[in-house]
């Protein structure tokens, strides 16, 4: 599955770039300006992702929405197996979504089935992207300061346990990231809503030349679904 998705992505030129689809009232400047190329390619892409992966964002947008339109707040959880890579990429980016297209009442988390650090090369490819990443703390489990936005406050990521303090313990949608995190949490305790959206680990391109390449497609073919996501919520 990621090996046809990463294939049907294409990277459009700069000068064919489009802005966001989906809701009308798209805030790019509100998400910092080097950002801009790497979501502007992103939503450029909407188009090759698979209709049965549609159906399940949508899922989580009908959520997001849901709740929303009720005056209460849009949970999103992503979870994957050590918090390390897949479930920050899609934290992050789908709060970066939120503030692009201006769904206030938004937020995302994430967690594993157990806490281990968030892997420096999901960092690395973060900052590829233009976002500003700074750690707050040293150690086998550093803290980041992730800016996105000049004016919302800095995502702070770091590995945890989905239910761990700061993360919801009820009423959010929990989103796997991961197929072994799928396989291992036939119930996520406290989420109103389940749905499976695994991507392949790019940790199987760590040490090789096509390392910095394949943290990069993830991050790509993730940020292209997170932008769908929140285009889909229509307030």
């Amino acid at each position: 599955m990621f090996a046809r998705l990463i294939r049907n992505y294409r990277l459009p030129c700069l000068a064919t770039m489009l802005l966001p689809l989906g809701n009308a009232v798209a805030a790019p400047a509100d998400v910092i300006a080097p950002a801009h190329p790497f979501i502007s390619a992103a939503t450029a892409n909407f188009a090759t992702i698979p209709p049965e992966r549609q159906q399940a964002l949508r899922k989580l947008a009908l959520f997001a929405q849901t709740k929303l339109k009720s005056g209460e707040p849009a949970q999103l959880t992503f979870i994957c197996t050590h918090n390390s890579r897949r479930s920050h990429l899609s934290q992050i980016w789908a709060q970066v979504a939120g503030t692009w297209y201006g769904v206030n009442g938004l937020t995302t988390f994430s967690g594993g089935t157990e806490a281990t650090a968030m892997n420096p090369r999901t960092v690395r490819a973060l900052e590829r992207a233009g976002l500003t990443i700074a750690a707050e703390t040293e150690g086998k489990n550093p803290i980041y300061q992730v800016t996105y936005s000049a004016t919302a406050a800095p995502i702070r990521s770091f590995s945890k346990v989905y239910n761990a303090d700061g993360n919801p313990t009820t009423n959010f949608a929990a989103a796997m990231t991961c197929s072994q995190a799928d396989k291992n949490c036939p119930m996520v305790e406290g989420s109103t809503l389940r749905v499976s959206i695994p991507y392949e680990d790019p940790k199987v391109a760590d040490d090789t030349p096509e390392e910095a390449a394949r943290y990069d497609a993830t991050a790509h073919l993730i940020a292209t679904e997170m932008f769908y996501l929140v285009s889909q919520i229509k307030l």
